[in-house]
């Protein structure tokens, strides 16, 4: 992801086509260390492409991934209402039942 990030930092800054050298330059000013493998792959990988249009590509094949988490997170919500509303009853009888134990060491707060 760095060697991407800092691929992405130059072509905004104006170099459209960043080489091995530029990124490891960039890298090092934050003090990164560059992956030579990495760097090389991802150089061969987005050699002669538009990035925008590999960003825009890369988009559109999430838009059409299926989420279904939030059909599942809503029914379980609503099942599982009243079992949050005992939850919470017994959260406060616990909280009583520890303030009722401080009243019973002898001493209280501003004595």
């Amino acid at each position: 992801m760095r060697h991407l990030a800092a691929y992405l930092l130059l072509q905004i800054g104006g170099n459209a086509s960043p080489s091995a050298a530029d990124i490891k330059k960039v890298l090092g000013a934050v003090g990164i260390e560059a992956d030579d493998e990495r760097l090389e792959k991802l150089i061969a990988e987005l050699e002669g492409k538009d990035v925008n249009a590999l960003i825009a590509e890369g988009s559109s094949k999430l838009a059409s991934v299926p989420s279904g988490g939030a059909v599942a997170a809503s029914g379980g919500a609503a099942a599982g209402a009243p079992a949050a509303a005992a939850e919470e009853k017994k959260e406060e009888e616990k909280k009583e039942e520890k303030e009722e134990s401080d009243d019973d060491m002898g001493f209280g707060l501003f004595d």
